[in-house]
C-alpha cells in the first residue's frame, strides 16, 4: 500500500520534511508543495537526505509553486521531479492514501 506524503512547509522553518523522510517506505511518493518546494533544491542542508531517499521513493515538487517563488527547475536535486497540478492529481489517484506533513 503506497502512500503519497505531502510537505508544505519550508525545511528551514520546521522539521516536517525530515520527519517525512524518516517515515517514508519503499514505493511511497513525496510531493513538496507551497514553501515545501525549498526542500527539493540542490545544495541545501537537507539535499543529501532527500537525494538518498530519491532512489527508493519517488520525490516530486509542484511546478507551479516553484514558479511562484521564482525558482528554476534546473536547481532541483537529481532524482527530484517537478510536476504540475495534473501530476498532483495523478499521484493522489495512484496511491492508496495521502499523508500531509504540517
Amino acid at each position: 500500500m503506497a502512500t503519497l506524503h505531502t510537505v508544505n512547509k519550508s525545511p528551514f522553518a520546521n522539521q516536517s520534511l525530515l520527519s517525512c523522510l524518516n517515515h517514508v517506505k519503499d514505493g511511497d511518493s513525496v510531493l513538496m508543495i507551497e514553501d515545501g518546494v525549498y526542500g527539493g533544491l540542490a545544495g541545501s542542508g537537507l539535499s543529501d537526505a532527500v537525494a538518498a531517499k530519491a532512489g527508493s521513493v519517488q520525490v516530486f515538487v509542484l511546478q507551479e509553486d516553484l514558479e511562484a517563488r521564482g525558482i528554476d527547475a534546473g536547481r532541483l536535486i537529481d532524482g527530484v521531479t517537478a510536476v504540475g497540478y495534473d501530476g498532483f492529481v495523478n499521484l493522489v489517484a495512484e496511491t492508496d492514501r495521502t499523508q500531509a506533513w504540517l
